[in-house]
């Protein structure tokens, strides 16, 4: 005979189709949203991957500073067993578009190119560039583009392999996608550009392949040796260290585990929701379950049968999430992808990794939530059901409320203890749903945040560093010494630490220091270095250590940087007493000829890292901001609805005593309403905290460092979305409440 308890099934979703629907919605958004990033990313990673082989991807590249000889290129060949290629390029300004452009010859060995859009330049007028820089600078096709002096025309879009992350330097905190780019030219064109910018790169493939990241970077470190006998190196990157071919691995690598565990907990408080909400469904069913049990149901039977309907919700919800992340949401995914890294040609990568996570994994995490919960209850005997008797435990006595409280708030105390779990449950989900809100609108005032310390605390408009001394007339100039040292890896990775050596004078920096150094604020909270404390740094290319003791903290949150008098810095490093090779200036100094500047370093330069993080996670911080909202709308609407069916009886009852609607609105609705604002005010420090240690544990994966600094405006627009968001739905449930009939006091009377 067919289960009547299946009849139930179609009343029960009609009955809680408000319900079931808001879940499910959600349930598919959540889905869908992180099943399109997890292909997306998992088709980027094998792209990536097989990028290597495909590409002839190189094992490092180094930089001299004059062409080597023959001769020298077969020594280092044979000493340090790799094979060497050139791979020769200028970096020129381009004009119009406030940027530089790093121009190699079209590669055909080693790290080749893939052709995105057009085709390769034909003729010494054509430059193929980037397609990212070109997408980020409105770019087309047969456009016109001012390189240098020379006016070319693109004629196609190029992925670089080995630049998959537009990252200028190893040592910039951050790619640039939007002021670097990368282009190829034919052999002519590169020839015509001349010889300002001109730098001797070579790459190099090892003759045996490293089996880990340990062996590559001995064998980094041996070749580094044989190349310095041989040369003067100015430049050196494994492969293992060069964030342009290493980021994009990590860094989807993270997304997919950021992205799966961000699911498992919306699932999880999802169940404890459903779970609330089924226990609700059995204390206004208990009479029947009851006598259901004493007519021979098993617990097993009513267990399945409250186990469906969410099951069903859920299953249902990641199937339709699935189909919209496989379409709709991947494509969305890709999209950011490709606005944040210079990718291959994109080829979609179905996997049962991405199932699993997104299907699988949160149908049996529902199932065993709810499962237990419902276990737990059933094991009651039917005539507690039958007398709607459903603690588990023996009731303890309820805590007695001072008669000097006035009996409106004693009654609403009294409503927040009798809901206690459902309460514990809305402050559990307004602490999450407050971590994706700071993480939306937070994140980007810290990166504004951070631009303005960059801005406030630059050391001058203009920092020159030249390839000679040479002099200047502007009398606003001031000789400087600099240079770069790397941190000795320890907990963090390598990196590079900016060294200046300032005139005792200057009024720029204010160094009174003699033997010893100042760093920067970033330096000292990043590294935990304090004053008295010494340092250890390394040369960046070869092995001589150098150590320095701390006298002191400059006032520079966001630079890696370490301060000295320039005597102190001539005598160091073994340069003459009267050295320099920069200029510090406010003023851009006209009469220094570009062939003897190496390196211009603007404000602008500096905040590459904020521009970009802003140009490529813009829109997914307003997701966060709204899919933030949702999660609180959700929980708040579920679990407050909850509270009133819990409480119709009473409410009924009121209404029968003659108080009003809106009387009675104040005793339910405010209880909540109180419990809401409190968990806003006590979730927040914690969220802060919480916020603050993740981004500085992310933030320990760059070079250099931004300072957790969020806005208070910030925490007062997400209370204030909150408290504006929950008037929606005090606005439901206060209709909720209006409408309970008065004949509901007259049922399930004992």
């Amino acid at each position: 005979m067919k289960n009547p308890l299946i009849k139930r099934l179609p009343r029960e979703l009609k009955s809680e189709a408000g319900k079931y629907f808001v879940i499910f919605l959600f349930m598919v958004i959540v889905i869908g949203f992180v099943s399109g990033f997890m292909v997306a990313s998992g088709s980027l990673v094998k792209i990536y991957d097989e990028s290597f082989e495909k590409y002839n991807i190189e094992d490092g590249n180094f930089e001299l500073n004059s062409e080597a000889e023959d001769e020298v290129i077969e020594a280092i060949e044979n000493k340090g067993q790799i094979k060497i290629y050139e791979n020769f390029y200028i970096e020129c300004e381009t004009k119009k578009i406030d940027s530089t452009l790093r121009i190699y010859k079209n590669r055909e060995e080693i790290d080749k190119v893939c052709v995105m859009e057009g085709e390769l330049p034909d003729s010494k007028n054509e430059i193929a560039i980037d397609r990212m820089y070109a997408d980020n600078n409105h770019l087309s096709v047969g456009d016109k583009i001012v390189v240098g002096d020379k006016k070319l025309m693109i004629s196609g879009f190029v992925a670089l392999s080995d630049y998959s992350a537009l990252y200028a330097s190893p040592s910039d905190m951050m790619f640039d996608a939007i002021k670097f780019g990368v282009a190829i030219m034919n052999e002519d064109g590169f020839s015509a550009m001349g010889e300002n910018g001109f730098h001797f790169n070579y790459s190099w493939k090892y003759n045996n392949v490293p089996n880990d990241d340990i062996e590559s970077k001995k064998m980094s470190e041996d070749l580094l040796k044989v190349i310095s006998e041989n040369a003067i190196v100015i430049g050196y990157i494994p492969m293992c260290e060069n964030q342009a071919i290493q980021f994009v691995g990590d860094d989807t690598g993270k997304d997919r585990m950021v992205f799966t565990i961000f699911l498992y907990i919306v699932v999880a408080i999802l169940a404890f929701i459903i779970a609330i909400t089924t226990n609700n469904t059995i204390a206004k069913e208990a009479n029947v379950i009851g006598t259901l049990r004493a007519s021979g149901y098993t617990r097993g039977e009513i267990i399945r049968h409250y186990l469906a309907m969410p099951m069903l919700v859920i299953i249902v919800s990641a199937l339709v999430g699935n189909i919209l992340g496989y379409t709709v949401f991947e494509n969305v995914a890709e999209n950011i992808y490709y606005m944040n890294y210079s990718i291959p040609t994109y080829v979609t990568n179905w996997n049962a990794d991405a199932f699993i996570r997104t299907t699988v994994v949160p149908v049996l995490l529902m199932f065993i939530i709810n499962f237990v919960i419902l276990t737990n209850k059933m094991r009651l005997s039917p005539l507690k059901f039958i007398r709607r008797d459903l603690k588990i435990r023996q009731k303890k006595r309820a805590l007695k409320l001072s008669t000097k409280i006035g009996i409106m708030h004693r009654f609403r105390m009294r409503i927040i203890l009798q809901n206690m779990p459902n309460y514990i449950t809305i402050l559990v989900g307004i602490f999450f749903a407050n971590i994706i809100l700071l993480l939306g609108m937070g994140f980007p005032q810290l990166l504004d945040k951070n631009q303005q310390l960059i801005s406030d605390n630059i050391i001058c408009n203009y920092q020159y560093i030249l390839k000679a001394p040479v002099a200047t007339e502007n009398e606003a100039a001031e000789k400087y010494c600099a240079g770069s040292l790397s941190t000795i890896e320890e907990e963090q990775k390598s990196e590079s630490v900016t060294i200046y050596g300032l005139n005792s004078d200057s009024k720029f920096v204010d160094v009174e220091t003699k033997m010893g150094v100042l760093i920067s604020e970033a330096y000292s909270q990043k590294y935990k270095i304090n004053a008295g404390d010494t340092i250890t740094l390394k040369e960046e290319f070869g092995t001589k250590e150098y150590r320095f003791e701390v006298e002191g903290i400059y006032d520079n949150p966001t630079t890696l940087a370490v301060y000295m008098n320039r005597d102190y810095f001539n005598k160091t490093f073994g340069y003459e007493d009267e050295y320099f090779n920069g200029y510090l200036s406010d003023e851009i100094l006209e009469d220094i000829d570009e062939m003897y500047i190496a390196t211009t370093i603007t404000e602008d330069d500096m905040n590459k890292m904020a521009r970009q993080l802003n140009h490529s996670l813009g829109s997914i911080f307003d997701m966060f901001y709204v899919f933030g909202l949702i999660m609180f709308m959700l929980i708040i609407y579920l679990l407050s609805k909850i509270v009133i069916e819990k409480n119709a009886h009473s409410i009924a009852m009121t209404k029968i005593l003659g108080y009003s609607d809106a009387e009675i609105g104040k005793l339910y609705i405010v209880s909540t309403s109180i419990v809401v604002v409190l968990s806003f005010f006590l979730t927040m420090p914690l969220v802060n905290t919480i916020m603050k240690y993740v981004c500085e544990i992310m933030f320990m994966e760059f070079s250099g460092w931004i300072p957790y600094s969020v806005p208070h405006s910030v925490y007062v627009n997400i209370i204030l979305s909150g408290i504006i968001t929950y008037g929606i739905i005090v606005f439901m449930q206060f209709r909720r409440v209006k409408k309970i009939p008065l004949d509901v006091a007259l049922k399930n009377v004992e």
